[in-house]
């Protein structure tokens, strides 16, 4: 199984912090955002490789914190005309690509140092746009990923904006439990929250019945966080999504997709997650998680 994080987006809400930083590298405590998403992942038997995907204008500085997470220093790059992604018919339905090659780099070497508890490899994959208005969106970066780096394997799919009061390890569990792709969940009672967000509908045993995306009249309270798994099986699924008529903006497009053409099983969060989203919940999570 291998991570997924999406972080190729240029979170202008959080401007002038984040206009030439990245928002997963902001500092909380003494960590920051993706290094305790990842301290948390890393202790999953079953994942053997984090890939970032972010931006051209971010990739360098991901290229730089994965070599010094890694206890490298440096990290050891490598790009290869060959993962032009002109070249895959289901890339195409997310437009025009801005860019003519990406960029890989895949850090934390076998024979490098590596601190304590992290000891999965990274691989930064750029996906080469430099602005908010020419993004490619998160379906299409996650898709950008499969098909560049030929990924056939279990996934667990990331957002880099949330702090979890809980480990990743209980929905990997779960999957491979249900022997299905999964999505998490939480209960919401809040109704302009819900309709903010991704809303699903569930039978007795999780299942997923329906998926709406920020409903004005929403089915349930069970609200869906940005946190994914998608199994080796529901791959060409993924594959082919958007060219079908997915959404390519947010990754609650693809588990609404994902929701109508496969069995789908919902882990409700058992803890707390903080959604780090502007200044003012940055300088929050900041106080909040400051040790």
């Amino acid at each position: 199984m291998k991570t997924i994080v999406i972080a190729a987006g240029y979170a202008t809400r959080l401007y002038p912090l984040t206009e030439n930083f990245p928002k997963p590298l902001l500092q909380i405590g003494k960590s920051t955002i993706l290094d305790r998403l990842l301290d948390d992942i890393d202790t999953i038997p079953e994942i053997d490789e984090h890939i970032i995907v972010t931006n051209g204008k971010f990739a360098s500085i991901f290229e730089d914190w994965a070599g010094k997470r890694c206890g490298s220093g440096a990290s050891s790059g490598k790009s290869s005309a060959s993962l032009h992604p002109s070249h895959s018919l289901s890339l195409r339905a997310c437009g025009p690509l801005p860019f003519k090659r990406p960029r890989a780099a895949t850090d934390c070497p076998e024979d490098a140092p590596k601190p304590q508890g992290a000891v999965k490899p990274i691989t930064v994959l750029s996906d080469g746009t430099f602005t908010n208005e020419t993004r490619l969106g998160a379906v299409c970066d996650l898709l950008f990923a499969i098909e560049t780096l030929k990924i056939d394997d279990d996934l667990l799919v990331v957002a880099a904006d949330n702090i979890l009061e809980f480990s990743f390890r209980g929905f990997v569990e779960y999957a491979k439990e249900k022997g299905t792709s999964g999505i998490m969940c939480h209960y919401e009672p809040e109704l302009y929250k819900l309709q903010r967000t991704g809303v699903i509908e569930v039978d007795k045993d999780m299942k997923v019945l329906q998926m709406q995306e920020k409903p004005q009249e929403p089915v349930s309270h069970w609200a869906v966080p940005p946190f994914y798994v998608y199994l080796r099986k529901d791959l060409d699924l993924v594959r082919h999504s958007v060219e079908n008529g997915c959404g390519k903006d947010a990754p609650g497009n693809l588990a609404h997709y994902m929701a109508e053409h496969t069995i789908l099983h919902a882990w409700p969060m058992p803890g707390a997650r903080f959604d780090i989203g502007s200044l003012d919940t940055y300088e929050e999570a900041k106080l909040k998680y400051a040790i």
